[in-house]
C-alpha cells in the first residue's frame, strides 16, 4: 500500500497550541511538565474525535451521499440540505442561503478572534466512469474534484470543534461555498460579508499529486491567476483583393505575435502561460470573412505579471489589426470564464498551517510544493484577509486513487477524511494562541 510513512491516522502528533502559550515558553521543570500534560491531553482528544470508528463512518457516509447526487454551480440545494441536516444534529448554528446555496456556520464563543475554514461543494459536468457502490446517480455530472470530500472533512472539523468548544477562545467560521468550478462562488460569498471580522482563512484541497496523507504548499505565490480573452477582428468584403481588409491575416499575425510575448518579453524565471485555443469565422472557403473571432487563456503567478500580460494581449491584438487596416475588439470578462487572481499564501499563516500539519502527519510528510499553473477561487479570500491554501495527498495505487482531478476516473481514498478533518480543526484551535502572541 502506497502512502506516507507513519500513517497519520495512527500517529496524530501533538497539536501545537501549546507552542504559543506563554506558560510553555518558560524553561522551569514544573511549567515544562504542565505543558507536556496539556499537549498530551489535547493530542488524545483530537485523536479520539477524528478517528473514532463512528466519526470516520459518519464522514464517509456524508461524502458518499453527496457523491451520488452531484450538483453543478449554484444548483447545490441537496448538498446544502445535507450540510444543514448534519449541522443541526451537531447543534452548530448557521446562516443559509448565502450566495444562493452556500452555508456559513459558526462554532465557538461568538466573539473575536474570528478564523475561517472553507470547503467548496459543487460538482462537474463529467460522466463518471468509476464503477463502485456509490457512483454518481446523475447522468453527466460527477464529483471529480473532491468537493464532496472537502464538505465531509469540514463537517468532521465542525464535529471536533463543537466537542472541544470549551477550548475555543474565539469563533471559527465554517464556509461551505458554491460554484468554485465556475470561478465565482468565493467572490459571491465575500459580497455577502462572510469575511466580516475574519482575521485569517485556511483552505485544503485533496490532490492525487501526492501520496495519501502528504501535505504540500508553499509560502507566497502558489497557484496561478487565470484569465480568458476573446478577440474579434473586423475586416471588409473581398470583391477585389487590393481593396480587401483581410481579418484572417490580421488574426494569424495576432496569434503568432501573442506567442512572442512569452518567448521574447517574459523573464523565464517569471512563469507565464498564454494559449490561443479557438479561432473561427462564419464564411465559406471561397470568401474572405467580414470578421474572425479567436480566443484563449492566460496565466501568471503574481498580480503584477498577470495584469501586465493582460495589457500586452490587448495591445498586440489591436496593434496587429491596425497593421492590416482592420479593427479589433478584445473582451476579458465573461460569466462563463471569469478572471481569477493568483493564489498567494500569507507567509505567517503558511508557517502556522505548515507546523499544524506537521504535528498531525509528521514532518516527513510535509512537502514544499512547486508553483502550480492550476487556479482556485480561494484566491479571492486571500485578497481580503491573510490566509493559506494547502494540498492534501490521496494517491494510493492499491485503492485506485491515482487519477487527476477532472478525470472521469477520479477516485478518493477515504482514509484521508479524518486526516483532513483533524488538520482543519487543528488550524482553528492553534490560531487563537497565534493571534494573541507573536512567537511564530
Amino acid at each position: 500500500m502506497m502512502g506516507p510513512k507513519n500513517h497519520p491516522r495512527l500517529t496524530l502528533l501533538p497539536i501545537f497550541l501549546f507552542l504559543f502559550h506563554p506558560t510553555c515558553l518558560s524553561s522551569t521543570t514544573y511549567q515544562t511538565k504542565e505543558c507536556s500534560n496539556q499537549t498530551s491531553s489535547l493530542k488524545s482528544e483530537i485523536l479520539e474525535l477524528a478517528n473514532t470508528p463512528n466519526t470516520v463512518k459518519w464522514m464517509k457516509n456524508i461524502r458518499r451521499e453527496i457523491h451520488e447526487y452531484p450538483e453543478l454551480a449554484y444548483e447545490e440545494f441537496k448538498t446544502s440540505s445535507v450540510i444543514r441536516r448534519e449541522l443541526d444534529k451537531l447543534g452548530v448554528v448557521y446562516q443559509w442561503p448565502v450566495a444562493k446555496t452556500g452555508v456559513v456556520a459558526k462554532v465557538g464563543s461568538g466573539f473575536a478572534p474570528f478564523v475561517a475554514l472553507r470547503a467548496d461543494m459543487d460538482a462537474l459536468p463529467i460522466q463518471e466512469l468509476v464503477d463502485w457502490d456509490h457512483k454518481s446517480k446523475v447522468d453527466g455530472k460527477m464529483h471529480a474534484c473532491a468537493h464532496d470530500a472537502h464538505v465531509a472533512m469540514l463537517l468532521g472539523a465542525a464535529k471536533i470543534l463543537q466537542e472541544m468548544k470549551d477550548k475555543l477562545k474565539g469563533t471559527v467560521v465554517l464556509i461551505f461555498q458554491p460554484a468554485e468550478e465556475k470561478g465565482t462562488g468565493a467572490k459571491d460569498m465575500i459580497q455577502e460579508n462572510v469575511l466580516e471580522d475574519v482575521e485569517a482563512i485556511f483552505g485544503l484541497h485533496l490532490a492525487s499529486l501526492y501520496p495519501l496523507g502528504v501535505v504540500a504548499s508553499r509560502p507566497g505565490e502558489f497557484l496561478a491567476g487565470y484569465g480568458s480573452f476573446k478577440a474579434k477582428i473586423k475586416g471588409g468584403l473581398a470583391g477585389t483583393p487590393q481593396r480587401c481588409l483581410d481579418p484572417i491575416l490580421a488574426a494569424s499575425a495576432s496569434v503568432i505575435s501573442l506567442q512572442n510575448i512569452i518567448s521574447r518579453e517574459v523573464d523565464p524565471l517569471d512563469s507565464q502561460v498564454l494559449s490561443v485555443a479557438m479561432i473561427q469565422s462564419e464564411s465559406g472557403h471561397e470568401l474572405t470573412p467580414d470578421s474572425v473571432t479567436f480566443g484563449g487563456t492566460y496565466r501568471a503567478f503574481s498580480k503584477k505579471s498577470f495584469n501586465a500580460l493582460r495589457n500586452r494581449i490587448e495591445e498586440v491584438i489591436k496593434g496587429q489589426a491596425e497593421v492590416y487596416r482592420c479593427s479589433a475588439e478584445v473582451e476579458f470578462f465573461g460569466e462563463e470564464h471569469p478572471t481569477i487572481p493568483p493564489t498567494t499564501n500569507d507567509e505567517r499563516i503558511y508557517q502556522l498551517a505548515r507546523k499544524v500539519s506537521s504535528m498531525i502527519v509528521g514532518e516527513e510528510n510535509i512537502k514544499l510544493s512547486p508553483i502550480v499553473t492550476g487556479s482556485e477561487d480561494f484566491a479571492f479570500y486571500l485578497e481580503k484577509v491573510p490566509g493559506s491554501f494547502f494540498f492534501l495527498g490521496i494517491k494510493n495505487e492499491k485503492s485506485g486513487s491515482i487519477y487527476s482531478a477532472h478525470s472521469p476516473q477520479f477516485f478518493i481514498d477515504e482514509d484521508v477524511l479524518p486526516i483532513g478533518a483533524a488538520i482543519h480543526a487543528a488550524f482553528a484551535l492553534s490560531y487563537y494562541s497565534y493571534s494573541t502572541n507573536s512567537y511564530l
